[in-house]
């Protein structure tokens, strides 16, 4: 019969108090991975690192991987690579960039935010009035 005990593994202890990299999923890394490796071959490593990066290039690009995607299109043409996958990489350059210093803040200054929550406020209305409609669920 194994022996119980009460106290928890000390290392167990020290890697709550962390963040959790393994909820990543690893199919997701894997793709995201593809992108930033076709990014070193056309561009050099880290090359965001190297020079300042706008944050508006990077939306841009964002913007249309996510818009081929949910377009029917599952890798982009010129890489082969999965759209996903480069807007991952695309998220996450924009990332390492903020934290290192290397990105030209040129976002929007807009009011979009505040937008959304008075436009989700209207579809909520709308919802409780239009019987019959797809989103009444």
């Amino acid at each position: 019969m194994p022996l119980k005990r009460k106290t928890v593994n000390p290392k167990a202890i020290q890697g709550a108090k962390k963040v959790d990299l393994s909820v990543i999923s690893p199919v997701a890394i894997a793709h995201e991975a593809c992108a930033l490796m076709d990014g070193e071959w056309k561009y050099g490593p880290r090359n965001w690192r190297d020079k300042p990066i706008t944050a508006r290039a990077y939306i841009g690009a964002v913007l249309r991987h996510i818009h081929a995607w949910a377009e029917g299109e599952e890798v982009a043409e010129d890489s082969k690579v999965h759209h996903l996958g480069h807007a991952r990489a695309c998220l996450g350059i924009l990332l390492d960039a903020m934290e290192n210093g290397s990105l030209i803040d040129n976002r929007d200054k807009g009011v979009f935010p505040k937008t959304m929550v008075k436009l989700n406020d209207w579809v909520k209305s709308r919802k409780k009035t239009k019987v019959g409609h797809p989103w009444n669920v």
